[in-house]
């Protein structure tokens, strides 16, 4: 039996606590409490206004059953805002507010410092491999 270090599934889940980790650090030493699924819920709400939840759940490869919330948090803190569709009275869209835009001007130099960081051990060559090996990952898991 492999040590549990030469496991992809774990070192992948450690992986990704430590970025967690990272982006939090960065993003709180500038007052901001957004965890990395509010941001990408928040970039992608302004590159793509009108859009309704479950576009976002899938363009931030989230599950549509707990977007609500993350929605209703960026909601609650002013960030967002939720109107009806014009089209389909039924449906609600997602704007960014002016409190959003805001939020990622002042988290864009950090979200960027946090993505150095997190491949801080890596040169630039071993960078770029290693994007491009999680693409080829991804993209691999998404398929199956």
């Amino acid at each position: 039996m492999p040590d549990l270090i030469e496991l992809p599934g774990h070192m992948i889940r450690r992986l990704q606590q430590i970025a967690v980790a990272v982006f939090q650090s960065e993003l709180g030493a500038v007052g901001s409490d957004l965890t990395p699924v509010q941001y990408a819920a928040l970039r992608t709400i302004n590159e793509r206004p009108g859009l309704d939840q479950a576009t976002l759940a899938g363009l931030i490869a989230y599950d549509r059953a707990t977007i609500g919330g993350v929605v209703e948090r960026l909601l609650s803190k002013g960030l967002i805002v939720r109107d009806v569709n014009a089209i389909d009275r039924r449906a609600r869209v997602l704007t960014i507010a002016p409190k959003g835009r805001e939020m990622l001007d002042l988290v864009e130099p950090s979200v960027q410092r946090a993505q150095t960081v997190m491949l801080g051990g890596l040169d630039e060559s071993e960078a770029a491999q290693f994007m491009r090996l999680l693409r080829k990952t991804i993209t691999t898991g998404n398929e199956s």
